[in-house]
């Protein structure tokens, strides 16, 4: 029997946007935290607001782009977040360094583009990794780039309820995560929400 693909909705910043997550009931709920560029950006004062409003039996991520790790280490030790996600310019020194600051599961991005980039994604020592398009670009991949991967891997980048089940079925990733593809005119919309929570089922 297959496994079901878990999936993470990402880039939570509004309080009936959590409200929306808990009636959903997605694996994962997304903050990105301390990234001011991304219009999605929350400060850790909400995150933790968010962590309190968001249903226990789902596992908060926090987002990071080059980020100090004590801060990240900080938000996972405090139980802000129970996954720490990598979307930046992070090495495997940077994730030694996370490791001895915190036992919370680590998880990295890599952007894709051709297959030494899925080798680079294999190497990694990170418990998980996110195989995205850019970063929150809204765009797919070629993701017949994947036939060969040999690890569980988290699919991102230009997913929505039209494509994912078919995504699902094709590749069975381990974890999909959507952001954009959950949204109308760059806030997150309730319907679509349920409909990519209900497409692991």
């Amino acid at each position: 029997m297959q496994r079901k693909t878990k999936i993470k909705i990402c880039g939570i910043f509004r309080e009936e946007d959590v409200a929306a997550i808990n009636e959903a009931k997605p694996d994962f709920i997304g903050f990105i935290i301390g990234f001011p560029k991304s219009h999605r950006n929350i400060t850790p004062e909400k995150a933790r607001h968010f962590r309190e409003m968001t249903d226990p039996d789902i596992l908060t991520v926090g987002v990071f782009v080059d980020a100090p790790a004590e801060f990240a280490a900080e938000l996972a030790n405090t139980g802000v977040i129970n996954i720490i996600q990598l979307h930046g310019h992070e090495d495997e020194e940077y994730i030694s360094r996370l490791r001895s600051l915190t036992n919370a599961q680590i998880w990295k991005s890599f952007i894709i583009k051709d297959k030494e980039d899925v080798s680079s994604a294999m190497r990694s020592s990170a418990d998980k990794i996110l195989l995205d398009a850019g970063l929150g670009s809204g765009r797919t991949f070629d993701h017949s780039l994947l036939k060969d991967i040999k690890r569980d891997y988290i699919l991102a980048g230009g997913l929505n309820e039209s494509n994912l089940p078919d995504v699902i079925s094709q590749l069975h990733p381990w974890a999909a995560d959507i952001s954009s593809g959950c949204e109308t005119n760059k806030l997150k919309d309730k319907n679509k929400i349920l409909r990519v929570a209900a497409c692991r089922r």
